[in-house]
C-alpha cells in the first residue's frame, strides 16, 4: 500500500531481463492484480520499476524463442489480457517486426485509436523507438517529465496523479473507465449505449447521493464507494 491509503503500488524487480514480460512474471502480475481487485481499500494502483533506467522492456524475446506454436499463440493471448489491465512507458515502441514478430498485445488495435492509422503504421513498420517527449507529441502517453536526481520522475508523477483520483468516487471512476474502455471497442452509437448502462448504474449510488449533499451544502463529499 502506498503512503495514502487507497492507492497500491506493484513494484517490478526483474533486473537481469530488464523487466521483460516472460511467463512467471506475467502470472505473478495477473496473481497481484486479481489480490487488488477484490481489495475495497484500494481505489488507484500504481506500477513501479525497482530497475533503475528501466520500465518494461516488453515480451521476452529470449524465453519466447523456446516456445513452439501453440505456446506462443497462448502467452500472446495472456499479454494482451495484461495490456487490458496496465499499459505504460517511458521510452516506447512496437519493435516487433524488426525480430520477425507482430504486435500481438493489441498493439496493432490500440495503436491507430491512439495516433491515427497513418502513423500507426509509420511506426510499426519502421519499429522505431521514440522517447517521452515524442510520445507526448504524438499522443501515445499523457505526461512526459524530466528526469530528476533521484531518476523518480516519472514514479513521481504517476504518484501526483493517483494522489488526485484517490478523493474521487470510486464506483463512478469505475464506471467511467469501463464505459471509456468498453465503448472504444464498438461504433458510437453502441459506446453511448454502453455509458448508459454504466450511467444508470451510478445513479442509485450513495456517492452519487453524497456528491449532490456536499455540492448543495458547499463542502467536500465524503465518499465510501458504496
Amino acid at each position: 500500500m502506498g503512503s495514502d491509503k487507497g492507492i497500491a503500488e506493484i513494484l517490478m524487480n526483474r533486473p537481469h531481463a530488464r523487466n521483460s514480460l516472460g511467463k512467471v512474471f506475467v502470472n505473478e502480475l495477473f496473481g497481484a492484480l486479481e489480490q487488488l481487485r477484490f481489495d475495497e481499500q484500494v481505489r488507484v494502483v500504481v506500477f513501479k520499476s525497482q530497475v533503475k533506467g528501466v520500465f518494461c522492456a516488453g515480451a521476452d524475446l529470449k524465453e519466447r524463442a523456446q516456445m513452439d506454436d501453440a505456446e506462443v499463440g497462448e502467452f500472446v493471448r495472456r499479454l494482451r489480457n495484461l495490456m487490458d489491465e496496465i499499459a505504460s512507458s517511458a521510452k516506447m515502441g512496437l519493435i516487433e517486426t524488426t525480430r520477425g514478430l507482430l504486435p500481438g498485445a493489441g498493439g496493432t488495435q490500440r495503436l491507430p485509436r491512439c495516433v491515427g492509422i497513418g502513423l500507426a503504421k509509420e511506426l510499426i513498420f519502421t519499429g522505431r523507438q521514440v522517447d517521452g517527449e515524442q510520445a507526448a507529441s504524438m499522443g501515445l502517453v499523457n505526461h512526459s517529465v524530466p528526469q530528476n536526481s533521484e531518476g523518480d520522475a516519472a514514479y513521481q508523477r504517476a504518484l501526483t496523479l493517483a494522489k488526485e483520483i484517490l478523493p474521487q468516487a470510486p464506483f463512478a471512476v469505475k464506471m467511467g473507465k469501463l464505459a471509456i474502455n468498453k465503448g472504444m471497442e464498438v461504433d458510437i452509437a453502441s459506446g453511448m449505449a454502453i455509458e448508459g448502462m454504466c450511467y444508470a448504474q451510478n445513479i442509485p449510488t450513495k456517492d452519487r447521493q453524497e456528491g449532490m449533499a456536499a455540492f448543495m451544502e458547499k463542502r467536500p463529499p465524503r465518499f465510501t464507494g458504496k
